[in-house]
């Protein structure tokens, strides 16, 4: 297990930060357990060390939003949540954690710019699922097998969809449950759970409900406005963070 203090005190937050965010507030700043983590860290440990407390919450989540899946849109991310995966087992080895970053990054920014500047025209109303939900469903979960980084492409195809919050957080929770348990099998063929991870995982659990129950009590105090709002802006922040990373990643 992990003793060093400097660790735990950006991992308490983390841990805080991920349980916030599946609690279903400021769904992007679960983006930001890793970056924190592996700054004293390479980022495949600190991924391994963040996916137990992930799949945790991800337990919980799936009873507080058993009653808010939405299946049309699951039908087209589920099979993304398939081959994103095994994409990224596949490329372990050979993608580099900044190229990783500053793509999750971009994404992010320019979602985020479209959002508020009149970058193109936007067409009235909510946008109906579709296929383009598997192809945004295999990139986060691609992104997410390197970095936990999936959330700014699911936001992607599931923020313009104008869900009610509670069937865009269950809907969320439900893809990401999928896709982490994928993951941890293919983490363990990787030796990505050491004994020292795992254990200091361990540590760290108990950290993850009480982040759901502060990001319950946030969302269920927030309008769908503010909600989303608070969203756009958790995400383009994050953007910020991963494109910064992986552009000094590449350049260093």
């Amino acid at each position: 297990m992990i003793t060093d203090p400097v660790f735990y005190a950006l991992a308490v937050p983390a841990a805080l930060l991920a349980g916030i965010s599946k609690g279903g507030f400021g769904s992007g700043v679960v983006v930001m357990a890793v970056p924190m983590l592996s700054l004293l860290m390479p980022v495949p440990m600190a991924a391994a060390i963040m996916l137990p407390i992930l799949m945790l919450t991800d337990f919980i989540n799936l009873w507080v939003y058993r009653r808010d899946w939405n299946w049309p849109d699951l039908k087209y991310l589920m099979p993304g949540a398939v081959i994103g995966t095994a994409l990224g087992w596949a490329g372990f080895h050979f993608l580099t954690e900044g190229g990783m970053r500053l793509m999750v990054g971009v994404i992010a920014i320019v979602f985020t710019l479209d959002h508020w500047l009149p970058l193109r025209p936007k067409t009235g109303g909510a946008r109906p699922p579709g296929p383009r939900g598997a192809v945004w469903g295999t990139v986060g979960a691609f992104t997410s097998f390197f970095a936990h980084a999936g959330g700014p492409p699911i936001q992607v195809y599931m923020m313009p969809r104008g869900l009610p919050k509670r069937t865009y957080v269950g809907t969320f929770a439900l893809y990401f449950w999928a896709v982490n348990m994928m993951k941890a099998p293919a983490y363990w063929g990787l030796e990505q759970f050491t004994t020292e991870v795992l254990a200091t995982s361990l540590v760290l659990m108990p950290l993850a409900p009480v982040g759901i129950r502060i990001g319950l009590w946030c969302q269920n105090r927030l309008s769908d406005r503010v909600f989303y709002g608070v969203c756009y802006v958790f995400l383009f922040l994050t953007g910020i963070k991963l494109t910064w990373d992986g552009v000094t990643s590449m350049i260093g």
